[in-house]
């Protein structure tokens, strides 16, 4: 007999409260094997495949893609014995729903209306008790007699023939009383609404009415609207008599006018402006088009308040550096023309992550967290060198686990997978987690230099310019050389100036000669 097993979103990360349905992979009706990937979500984190846990056919899923849920929340139903015997009622083997696939039967303790229902929301009205005089609070009036609060059924009845009502079709609902026919009705009789008085049902008539948006007009009628639109219209170049009124009672808004104008110029306002760009796309386009709103969630969510917690919780203090890089370039110049670097990209970012770990093997003071509930400083052992790296989703910091038993070429590659994988949008959870330090390269945009926020639970991070060339002494005379700027910021709490100085200090050392790391190597 069908057995059916509804799967909870898991938590797929350190303590995630809830994640986005991106895409099904599977629909009603298929078989799913254990393991088989059945749904894509995006956590605060990253892009997560959630595999079934189950062997059977999928019979609902309970979530549509772009829905937020909560951990915990059953997002797919599977009938784990498909080819059992039917449940008692149910339709005999090899009879089948429209599609091919078997009809869906119920839980024996569920009720057969899907949650959220009609037949679930009507149930869950309480009846009036007799006497009472349901209805709408009247602004003014008090409660509106002979009026009811509950709304009538709206449910389609199959057509026959004229002026009989089929067998199967629910009773009608009186739109007086909202009761059946041959229900119990109030012991007290409704009196009837005093004349004059509006009733709850004359009052929403009229609001519907008077918020209906009204057609263009054809030139034969002046557009109704209020002397500042008049003169908003005036300034634009845009006729009132042109304008779709939205307002009440059929007047133009300043909002009217807008939309207009945007429309005139030939502007789509359902995809204005920039819908090739995700987090712009995601969003809803004011009706007067000159602003999107799109909802703060995933990564950006949890950037944001890892953010504002580091910002306002670790007092940074950001040390500069301009330094002569003209021997790195070269440097990265010969590794591109090694066999041994052949199928790895080599970058300034390489020698700068070389140089960092080697900073922070000379000063392991600054690979730190503090931590706040037991006021220790936490000294790590270990770096997991992390980049900041900028993808589709939001700004992303993975990080090289163990990084410091890595030689050039190991970090050439752990560098490569790491932002390949970042920019595919399928960094884990666990690559972004118990990060020491960061390195970001705002020289890929052409930046300068920075003053970088803390990633939570480290103590420094480090800011990699743009290489120019620019007039340098060298050796006494004034030639072309190729020049950064490096930025370290630091926690303050658990670094101080001289420690966070000597730190960058070495890192430009490396940088302004690479053959210094044999020396500290």
């Amino acid at each position: 007999m069908p057995t059916y097993q509804q799967f909870p979103l898991p938590d797929a990360g350190e303590g995630l409260t809830e994640a986005e349905i991106v895409a099904w992979h599977v629909a009603v009706g298929d078989r799913v094997e254990v393991n088989q990937t059945i749904v894509e979500i995006e956590t605060a984190k990253s892009l997560v495949d959630l595999p079934c846990p189950w062997t059977g056919v999928v019979t609902r899923l309970l979530v549509t893609e772009g829905t937020t849920v909560e951990v915990g929340t059953p997002i797919i139903e599977v009938d784990t014995d498909p080819d059992g015997a039917p449940a008692p009622g149910a339709p005999a083997d090899g009879a089948e729903t429209q599609g091919g696939v078997r009809a869906h039967q119920p839980h024996p303790d569920r009720s057969s209306a899907e949650p959220g229902g009609a037949d679930e929301v009507e149930a869950s009205r309480p009846e009036p008790e007799a006497g009472e005089k349901p209805g709408a609070v009247l602004v003014g009036y008090g409660v509106a007699d002979g009026t009811s609060a509950r709304r009538p059924r709206t449910t389609a009845a199959p057509a026959g023939p004229a002026g009989t009502t089929p067998t199967n079709a629910p009773a009608p609902v009186t739109p007086a009383t909202g009761a059946r026919p041959g229900a119990a009705t109030p012991a007290a009789p409704r009196a009837s609404a005093a004349p004059g008085r509006p009733t709850a049902t004359a009052t929403a008539t009229a609001t519907a009415t008077s918020t209906a948006p009204v057609p263009a007009r054809t030139g034969t009628g002046r557009a109704l609207a209020k002397p500042p639109v008049r003169k908003l219209a005036r300034d634009m170049g845009v006729d009132l008599d042109a304008v779709a009124a939205t307002g009440p009672g059929g007047i133009v808004t300043r909002e009217d006018v807008l939309a207009h104008s945007v429309r005139a110029e030939g502007r789509d306002l359902a995809t204005y402006p920039g819908d090739d760009r995700p987090w712009l796309a995601s969003g809803t386009v004011t009706p007067d088009g000159r602003q999107t709103r799109v909802p703060v969630k995933s990564v950006r969510k949890r950037t944001a308040e890892a953010m504002v917690a580091s910002a306002f919780t670790a007092p940074h203090v950001t040390v500069f550096h301009t330094v002569d890089v003209t021997r790195t370039m070269k440097l990265v110049e010969r590794l591109r023309g090694d066999r041994e670097f052949a199928d790895v990209r080599v970058t300034p970012l390489l020698i700068a992550a070389k140089a960092l770990l080697l900073a922070v093997d000379r000063h392991p003071e600054i690979n730190a967290s503090w931590d706040e509930a037991a006021q220790e400083i936490v000294f790590k052992h270990y770096v997991n060198l992390g980049i900041a790296a900028a993808t589709p989703r939001g700004l992303v910091v993975p990080n090289i686990k163990d990084a410091h038993r890595l030689d050039l070429l190991g970090l050439a590659r752990g560098l490569g997978e790491l932002t390949a994988t970042a920019r595919a949008g399928r960094t884990s959870p666990t690559d972004m987690s118990d990060g020491t330090i960061t390195i970001t390269n705002v020289g890929v945009f052409g930046i300068d230099t920075g003053t970088p926020i803390l990633n939570p639970g480290e103590a420094a991070i480090l800011a990699f310019g743009a290489i120019r060339q620019q007039p340098w002494v060298h050796k006494g005379k004034v030639k072309p050389r190729h020049v950064t700027q490096l930025a370290l910021s630091f926690d303050h709490r658990l670094v101080d100036g001289e420690l966070g100085s000597r730190v960058l200090a070495d890192v430009a050392a490396v940088l302004a000669d690479p053959a210094q790391a044999l020396v500290w190597g």
